[in-house]
């Protein structure tokens, strides 16, 4: 996992509070293949499994091995960086 740069709030000498980037890169390492179906909601999604066993549910076109950027406040994907 690569280093995450983040802020700590300490008081007497204990954190009470951390502030992360509001997004953070992850790789794809587990993702079945998209079904196309009722796209009509324009929300079709499927659950990738990210570096650090995190699982998001992503857009039908991520694929593993891509890289995808996930807001770190709501968990949700956000985009796909650049393609390889």
């Amino acid at each position: 996992m690569d280093e995450m740069e983040v802020s700590a709030l300490f008081f007497d000498g204990k954190v009470i509070g951390v502030s992360l980037p509001q997004l953070v890169t992850r790789k794809v390492i587990k993702v079945e293949p998209g079904v196309k179906g009722n796209t009509a909601s324009g929300k079709v999604t499927k659950p990738a499994t990210v570096e650090g066993g995190y699982v998001c549910p992503v857009p039908l076109f991520i694929n593993e091995g891509d890289e995808i950027r996930i807001n770190t406040e709501t968990g949700e994907y956000n985009d796909r960086t650049a393609t390889r």
